[in-house]
């Protein structure tokens, strides 16, 4: 199996990069040739960085990048805090501010004992690099397929998931945090694609079940329809872990950025989506993790791969490409607030003019 550690943004990440700053003004005025031309290259360029690296860019700029003091008052009459339904939560201090994170793309095949092994030694050998949260990719124990899916369905809640089982067991000897990906669960005569995250103590956290299904019908190219056999799950799932809070999308929840932004509002520190596409959520400022599986070219469903770390920049910090492999990365949650200061459109939306509501969180406050 493969281990990527990768701490440097290759050229097409810098180019994404490029494309994000030229589309954000009160970052950056990119007009320089020169500056592109140094995205070609494949030498590091660091966002999260002194004044130091903006000194290096600006000398070769026409129009130098300006940032935004931390003490700059938006003074507005537009009403940001008012945008969000209820009030947007502070981001809450992490219990840690750097950590290792490791994406866990693996190759599925049809032997559910073969998955549930093979996931177990990954997990184990990220644990040995330094990883403190594993996470591992969308329907790692069996094949993705609307077959196959009634199959392999587990019963999470009555003990019977020996794929849980395995998750509970290395979290709490490991003393590491695993999101678990997803498997089909099987709840009453309704399937889920659920995910869940459990704790250094082995036990359950939370149980994601993905909210947004995957119907497609592309004639002539593909038509897959997950609405066939799976049921919808209802809740957006946001968990308090000793590596930081987390919202918890799976796969195609990554499409709805009402989602992402819901948790962004509820203070998440990272978005974590088993299964992967290839976009990310840059506007949240927050961290993303995406995990696929490893293709294979002869599934009835041919995933991705690409498993990406993504930060509060819209950096692709790590990522790989479609065979197994295991990424191992660094967090750094200072990022998120510098990030804000750079870049403080919390404070620039117009609550006059649109409103996110939290539906879940202000049911809740009426109801308390």
């Amino acid at each position: 199996m493969t281990v990527a550690t990768i701490g440097m943004l290759s050229s097409s990440s810098l180019h994404s990069v490029t494309r994000f700053l030229n589309n954000h003004s009160s970052i950056s005025y990119l007009c320089c040739s020169s500056f592109r031309s140094n995205f070609h290259s494949r030498s590091s360029f660091s966002l999260n960085r002194s004044t130091d690296s903006i000194d290096r860019i600006n000398k070769n700029c026409v129009n130098p990048i300006r940032t935004v003091s931390a003490a700059t008052k938006m003074a507005s009459p537009f009403k940001a805090e008012e945008a969000r339904i209820p009030p947007a939560i502070p981001l809450p201090t992490p219990p840690i501010s750097k950590f290792k994170i490791a994406l866990c793309q693996l190759s599925v095949t049809s032997d559910k004992d073969r998955n549930i092994a093979h996931a177990g030694e990954a997990i184990e050998e990220a644990a040995r690099k330094g990883a403190q949260l594993i996470l591992l990719p969308e329907i790692w124990n069996s094949p993705y397929s609307n077959d196959s899916f009634p199959v392999y369905a587990e019963q999470i809640d009555a003990d019977k998931s020996p794929s849980t089982a395995m998750l509970s067991e290395l979290s709490r000897r490991l003393k590491i945090t695993i999101i678990g990906g997803s498997i089909p669960e099987r709840s009453g005569d309704r399937l889920y694609n659920t995910c869940c995250v459990f704790g250094t103590d082995g036990k359950l956290k939370a149980k994601h079940r993905k909210i947004h299904l995957f119907d497609i019908d592309i004639p002539g190219q593909m038509t897959f329809k997950e609405s066939k056999t799976l049921t919808a799950g209802e809740t957006p799932t946001i968990v308090d872990t000793d590596v930081g809070r987390i919202g918890i999308g799976i796969c195609y929840d990554i499409q709805f950025q009402e989602l992402a932004t819901i948790y962004a509002a509820r203070g998440a520190h990272l978005l974590c989506y088993p299964g992967a596409f290839n976009m990310t959520t840059a506007d949240c400022q927050l961290y993303v993790a995406t995990c696929s599986p490893a293709r294979d070219s002869n599934s009835s469903y041919v995933a991705w791969g690409h498993s990406t770390l993504v930060g509060p920049f819209g950096e692709v910090i790590a990522t790989t490409e479609h065979d197994e492999a295991i990424v191992i990365s660094e967090i750094d949650y200072s990022l998120i607030e510098q990030r804000r200061t750079f870049l403080p459109f919390q404070r620039q939306r117009r609550g006059d003019l649109y409103q996110l509501v939290d539906v879940q969180r202000l049911n809740s406050s009426r109801t308390s």
